[in-house]
């Protein structure tokens, strides 16, 4: 039994001693040290954008940084250049039969000083004689928030008849305001007033409209309000873009009003 066994392991040793066994076995192993040096290489290998010196990476990622910038604040320099020419103070506006003032919110249903000052300015703009009709645009999307009532009611304690006042209470954003004074009550020619920060944008807008606007630009103190609403434009200012550029519906449009047609009427003598 024994020296089966041997006679056996002795076979085996032969046959693994043959050119073909060897050339088999030096397959595999090459095989195998290729798959392994694959592996390694494949597992080592970095990434072009980690290849480059940590200087450059820097550089790439501050030059990335400032093209976005770029980026951002061209609307908003577009707008401000085109418009510049069209904005000025009360003292400066032109004539036109209406004046537009945008809603800036309430604050325990009362306008907020921002939105007071725009009232106060187109008050300014009636009593000097430069407008005959108010359009007050804002937002009375909820029952418990109503800003256009507000607005004219600010405006009527202030000296403005009461029919010299047209409500726009679809007046969502700006784009929505000035598609609708144009569409719904026929406005061509306006007054608008608002803040520095946010009149060339609605100017700009107005004009793309089909109005032909000019902007009463309220001055505010460099507050943080100031500086926020200063801030939220570059983010509206690529929306206006779009919206002069595509020119959508806005979000409610409704069946044409004769309020301004109306109120002025009213004002002739």
């Amino acid at each position: 039994m024994r020296g089966a066994l041997v006679r056996g392991m002795r076979g085996m040793r032969r046959a693994r001693d043959t050119p073909g066994a060897r050339a088999a076995s030096g397959a595999r192993a090459a095989s195998g040290a290729r798959a392994a040096s694959e592996g390694g290489a494949n597992a080592k290998k970095p990434r072009p954008w980690l290849r480059l010196p940590r200087s450059r990476r820097r550089r790439l990622a501050v030059q990335g940084l400032m093209a976005l910038c770029v980026l951002a604040l061209l609307p908003a320099t577009w707008m401000r250049l085109g418009a510049d020419a069209r904005v000025g103070t009360t003292a400066d506006a032109p004539a036109r039969e209406v004046a537009m003032v945008f809603g800036a919110g309430l604050w325990k249903g009362r306008p907020t000083p921002y939105l007071a000052h725009r009232l106060d300015a187109a008050a300014e703009l009636y009593r000097t004689g430069k407008v005959k009709v108010v359009l007050v645009t804002g937002d009375n999307s909820r029952v418990e928030y109503d800003e256009p009532d507000a607005m004219r009611t600010y405006l009527t304690e202030r000296g403005v008849p009461d029919d010299r006042i047209v409500s726009d209470y679809a007046g969502f954003d700006s784009w929505d305001s000035c598609v609708r004074a144009k569409k719904i009550f026929g406005v061509d020619r306006a007054v608008l007033v608002s803040q520095g920060f946010h009149i060339h944008r609605a100017t700009t807008l107005c004009r793309s409209a089909g109005i032909d606007a000019y902007g009463v630009a309220v001055d505010e103190p460099r507050d943080a309000t100031w500086y926020y609403g200063g801030t939220r434009e570059l983010a509206a200012s690529g929306k206006a873009a779009l919206d002069a550029l595509f020119r959508p519906d806005p979000r409610f449009l409704g069946p044409q009003e004769a309020g301004v047609t109306e109120a002025l009427a009213s004002a002739t003598p």
